[in-house]
Formats: structure tokens, C-alpha cells, sequence
């Protein structure tokens, strides 16, 4: 009887300050030890792009978008619990009484956990204008497309400077040549 990987989904894992890297390490080590690894499918910890100022000067840092949470994608049954929970740096799944409650179609979606793959329209060298996120307003060249990812990077113009940026294919809009 072999594990329908249909069946995986989002729960969320509550961590120790500062130690969702090795959480995530720990996990990969407990399921592969105890036989488990065809159940997970993955484990991220969101990052997003955020524009830092120091000193007079601005830069684009990369800052974990849920400090202290790490997500996972898995085929969860009960027997795994104990195996979960009582992995360093872990204090519990996110749910009534510590029990895990996966995300909902909607919450994944939201949180961009999932990549679908995006029919787009974009070409290397069209003039775009980012409609969301932190560099909302900044208009760029696109300088290369992944559309597997459904991300592509942008050349804008920060601070006086041509900067590449990493952006999803929703955040930004052509711009129509007049």
C-alpha cells in the first residue's frame, strides 16, 4: 500500500525563535530515519524581499515573512505526531490543542506556498510596472523570464542605480508603447 502523494497538505509547525533553518534540517533527518520520507513532500520557510535603510543607505534584505513558523507539505496520519513534535526546535502544529489543521486552498494560495505554472505574455525586453509588493510603483525592463517558477527578474532603477530584481509574475503589468 503505497502513500498518495494527492493527499499531501499544508500544516504548519511552530519553532524556537531563530531556529526554523535547523528545524527544517532536523525534519528532513526524522522522516528519512524513520521511513517516512515519501510522506513529505516539502518544507519551506517564506521569505519575502523588504527594503532596508542603514546608514543613508537602502538595500533589499531578504526577512522571513512568519519568524518562529516553518510550513510543511506532507501526507500526515497520527502515528507521525510524536515523531513531528518531539523534533528539536519544535514546539507544536498550529491548530486547537497542538493537533495539526492544514491550510485551506485559500490560505495556500495567499501565502504563494505553491507555484502554478503561468501562461504569460511577457517577453525578455518588455517595459513593466510593479502592481505589488514592496517595490509597488517601480517600472522596469524585463531581463529574464522563468515561467516555470512563475517569476522573472526585472532591471529597475533604485536610488540612481540599475538594480535586477526577483519578482513574481503577478506583481507586475506591462506597460502599453503609445
Amino acid at each position: 500500500m503505497g502513500v498518495n502523494l494527492e493527499d499531501a497538505k499544508w500544516y504548519v509547525l511552530h519553532t524556537y525563535s531563530g531556529y526554523e533553518n535547523m528545524v527544517k534540517e532536523n525534519l528532513e533527518m526524522v522522516f528519512a530515519k524513520n521511513g517516512k520520507k515519501d510522506r513529505l513532500l516539502e518544507i519551506t520557510i517564506p521569505l519575502e524581499d523588504v527594503v532596508e535603510e542603514k546608514n543613508g543607505k537602502r538595500k533589499i534584505v531578504q526577512r522571513r515573512m512568519f519568524p518562529c513558523y516553518v510550513i510543511i507539505k506532507m501526507v500526515y496520519d497520527n502515528s507521525m505526531w510524536h515523531m513531528i513534535v518531539n523534533t528539536r526546535g519544535v514546539t507544536g502544529f498550529v491548530g486547537p490543542m497542538g493537533r495539526p489543521i492544514p491550510l485551506t486552498d485559500e490560505e495556500v494560495k495567499r501565502m504563494h506556498l505553491e507555484t502554478r505554472t503561468v501562461e504569460t505574455d511577457f517577453k525578455v525586453g518588455d517595459k513593466v510596472s510593479v502592481v505589488e509588493g514592496p517595490l509597488e510603483g517601480f517600472v522596469g525592463d524585463i531581463e529574464s523570464i522563468d515561467a516555470l517558477a512563475g517569476k522573472c527578474k526585472v532591471i529597475v532603477s533604485m536610488f540612481g542605480r540599475l538594480m535586477p530584481v526577483e519578482l513574481a509574475l503577478n506583481q507586475i503589468t506591462l506597460i502599453e508603447n503609445l
